[in-house]
């Protein structure tokens, strides 16, 4: 039986979850060659509907998730997904193989393309910020989209350093 990984990444309003919130929680999930992708986007954001997608993993990616996204979702939603599932930090296998920066910064080192190679997440900020104050759904789908290939991005790069 094949293993189920699943990839996630999140989307704030800042760098601390006090005074920050989620703004998107990306999930792809892997199985063979059987692939689900969701993401749950502001009020639809909640423990459950995360524990029901993670349901069954063997093993959870992050690129920096020990230190920023699973913090951020335990301290905003009170729960502990290092602890409910075996969590992997690609960032760690990363500087085993003398890659360092962020995931954008990695991904140009491997050469793992992009279709929004020049967005970053202070703009990701911004472009919720656009949805929120004038419903700007253009806004939203980039957003989206970008966090698409934050996650999608880690299992291309989970498969060439480990």
């Amino acid at each position: 039986m094949a293993r189920t990984e699943a990839y996630l990444d999140i989307e704030t309003t800042g760098l601390t979850p006090t005074g920050c919130e989620i703004t998107v929680i990306g999930i792809y999930l892997c199985r063979g060659e059987e692939t689900d992708f969701v993401q749950f986007v502001g009020g639809d954001i909640c423990a459950d509907g995360i524990l029901e997608k993670l349901a069954g993993i063997d093993v959870l990616y992050t690129y920096n998730g020990s230190r920023f996204d699973l913090p951020f979702i335990h301290s905003c939603l009170g729960v502990n997904l290092a602890e409910k599932f075996p969590h992997r930090d690609l960032m760690f296998d990363c500087w085993k193989n003398r890659l360092f920066g962020g995931l954008k910064s990695v991904e140009r080192q491997l050469g793992i393309p992009r279709k929004l190679p020049d967005m970053n997440g202070w703009q990701a900020v911004r472009l919720w910020w656009r949805y929120v104050e004038s419903f700007d759904t253009d806004a939203l789908n980039t957003l989206l989209e970008y966090n698409r290939e934050d996650v999608i991005n880690m299992k291309f790069l989970k498969d060439m350093v480990c």
